[in-house]
């Protein structure tokens, strides 16, 4: 199915509306204006495997294996449906193939992100998860015959309260093929973790059930605090088996180091009154994405911990493997599908990403990058190193380390984990100097401190420039140089503060909970993320004598780590289009859901530029020279 498709089953005029400037442009020869690097958090390995229920006769699935996931089995057992990046990374659309592996084709790949495709059981129907008409994951159907899709919720009165969380995730079939169920966000709250403090969200789910003509919406099961994910029918059709958990778990579940602490029971209600509820497990174990089985049995998986893999409720021994994930079992009970992912080897510097703008090629690059008057780009390796700081040409070469975190005073093992290391490097007016924070980052900074340094892009010269008794980091350069704004925190004292490399004198910008900021390229104005009392993250500006503050965006969702393009215009990570799928299932990120947005200085103009199933963050457009 192609985008002409699309636009004709919905509606031309309202889909331009809402998709990237691909999808309406795409057959259109643009010339690119350069190369736009950002940030990927997402595993960098994906492959399908099969096996029996014991874990014996393991294999790959696929006779063409790329980065695959998702996968389920027809109920006559002859078609594999899947997501697939094959097109580009970042790009998910929806495959199917023999059950042998072979013949794969794509079911549907438009430039929007689609997701957990499933099979009706006659067949004839596949439902899936797709972001087309308005970047939010909604379930859609298509007709296997004819390839029409169409859209079955977030539309009229399966719609959720307008600017909160409304998205809607992995369908599943009844066995008599008349109903769906899923799991929803719709009608809940934009939550940060740690009871609203933190920048990430939890996630509230609800299970309901839909026709698949988009009739008798209903939800099947609601409770106020905790999140129910995942639903699968019982054989017989009258009972519908979920993973539960605290809604504050939902962010534990992603974070390996929270093991024991965030955990989840294998839950069955009857679908009809949505009581009768059993709880089949007990304990402390990560549980998810159970599924009957057969009618006396039950399959879930284990995430993280001593008992990571797979497990059953019927006392068949389980099978201890690290990082399987979205097992599924083959309608004859006799095997069972899942996907091993890895982040290892990790996703090269520039490896090319999925572009959603023909003007624009998308590259990847780690974190915090930044390119300098004369073109040269500064980054931290935390994903592919130590968290040291480097410095490279545009097209990679000449790339060369110029300030080591290792050998600093910080514990190696915080190093190695992320939480310490050489953050967020900004280049002087003239190239000559490179400031960064150095010291302990992310919930560390609670207890541990980072202060401000700086190195001649040469390697030579470092010095600390603060104290170190604040928290301080994430730096930048004022237009003429003599300058630097950067944000302190500690229990007593918040905001952004501005150091004058000359006097050595500290001045204070701002007191609120306050973060990222940078200087806009004509030194005019300083943009940064802050935490309003209400909770809500959004970005700000602010002239250098700390007037005129101004709020650029006003979503109840996170917006933040908000970078300036050099024509002046404000680059951003967002949340307000929501989840792409269940936040428990996601592995190892933060902001899972989080995606590129751009915007006119004034807050204007506002448009989406990544459209992913994973974090983007960090974007810096490269002109081509």
């Amino acid at each position: 199915m192609d985008r002409r498709n699309i636009l004709r089953l919905m509606g031309a005029t309202a889909v331009a509306a809402q998709l990237p400037l691909a999808a309406i442009a795409k057959a259109a020869e643009v010339k690119k204006k350069g190369v736009m690097l950002m940030n990927r958090i997402a595993p960098s390995v994906s492959e399908l495997y099969i096996a029996n229920l014991d874990g014996s006769n393991e294999r790959k699935l696929l006779t063409d294996s790329a980065f695959d996931y998702n996968a389920t089995l027809s109920r006559d057992g002859k078609w594999l449906v899947f997501t697939s990046e094959r097109r580009a990374d970042g790009q998910s659309d929806i495959y199917r193939a023999r059950a042998d592996g072979s013949g794969i084709e794509a079911l549907v790949n438009t430039d929007s992100m689609e997701d957990a495709g499933v099979l009706s059981p006659d067949g004839k129907t596949m439902a899936f998860v797709s972001t087309a008409n308005g970047y939010r994951a909604n379930i859609w159907v298509r007709d296997m015959a004819s390839g029409k899709v169409k859209q079955i919720t977030g539309i009229g009165k399966v719609k959720g309260t307008e600017g909160k969380p409304d998205c809607y995730f992995r369908p599943t079939w009844s066995p008599d093929g008349k109903w769906i169920a899923f799991s929803s966000d719709r009608n809940t709250e934009w939550t940060g973790h740690d009871q609203g403090q933190g920048w990430e969200h939890t996630q509230e789910l609800s299970i309901y059930i839909i026709r698949p003509d988009g009739s008798g919406f209903r939800q099947v099961i609601s409770k106020k605090g905790y999140c129910l994910g995942s639903p699968s029918w019982s054989p017989d059709g009258k009972r519908i088996v979920f993973y539960e958990m605290t809604v504050e778990a939902t962010w534990g579940a992603r974070r390996p180091n929270y093991i024991g602490k965030a955990y989840s029971q294998i839950v069955s209600v009857d679908v009809a009154t949505g009581k009768d509820r059993v709880e089949h497990t007990t304990g402390t174990d990560l549980k998810l994405q159970p599924q009957y089985i057969s009618s006396s049995e039950i399959g879930y998986l284990i995430k993280y911990g001593p008992n990571e893999g797979l497990a059953y409720t019927s006392g068949r021994a389980p099978v201890k493997q690290t990082f399987i994930r979205s097992p599924s079992w083959t309608p004859d009970g006799k095997s069972v599908i899942y996907e091993k992912v890895a982040f290892k080897p990790v996703r090269p510097l520039l490896k090319p990403l999925f572009s959603w703008d023909p003007e624009w090629d998308y590259k990847h690059i780690d974190v915090y990058p930044l390119m300098s008057r004369d073109g040269w780009i500064v980054y931290t390796d935390k994903q592919t190193g130590n968290s040291s700081i480097w410095v490279m040409r545009p097209d990679g070469s000449e790339k060369r380390k110029v300030f080591e975190s290792s050998g600093r005073g910080l514990e190696e093992a915080k190093v190695r984990m992320g939480l310490a290391g050489a953050f967020q490097p900004c280049w002087s007016p003239d190239g000559e100097w490179i400031s960064f924070g150095l010291g302990y980052w992310f919930a560390e900074r609670n207890t541990m401190t980072a202060a401000l340094w700086r190195v001649r892009r040469d390697g030579t010269g470092a010095e600390q420039l603060t104290d170190g008794t604040l928290h301080s980091g994430f730096p930048s350069y004022s237009g003429d140089g003599k300058e630097l704004v950067y944000r302190v925190w500690s229990q007593k004292e918040k905001g952004l503060r501005i150091l004058n490399l000359e006097t050595r004198q500290i001045r204070v910008l701002t007191e609120g909970f306050d973060n990222l900021p940078g200087w806009s390229p004509d030194g005019k104005r300083i943009v940064f993320t802050r935490r309003r009392d209400d909770g809500n993250y959004d970005v700000y500006t602010i002239r250098p004598d700390g007037s005129d503050l101004f709020r650029a965006t006003d979503h109840e969702s996170s917006d933040g780590h908000a970078v300036w393009a050099a024509d002046g215009r404000i680059m951003w990570s967002g949340s307000q289009h929501g989840f792409r799928d269940e936040a428990a299932l996601y592995e190892q990120t933060f902001q899972q859901y989080g995606q590129i947005y751009i915007m006119n200085a004034d807050g204007s103009n506002k448009r989406i530029l990544t459209d992913s199933k994973w974090e983007d963050s960090m974007p810096l457009y490269v002109p081509a020279t």
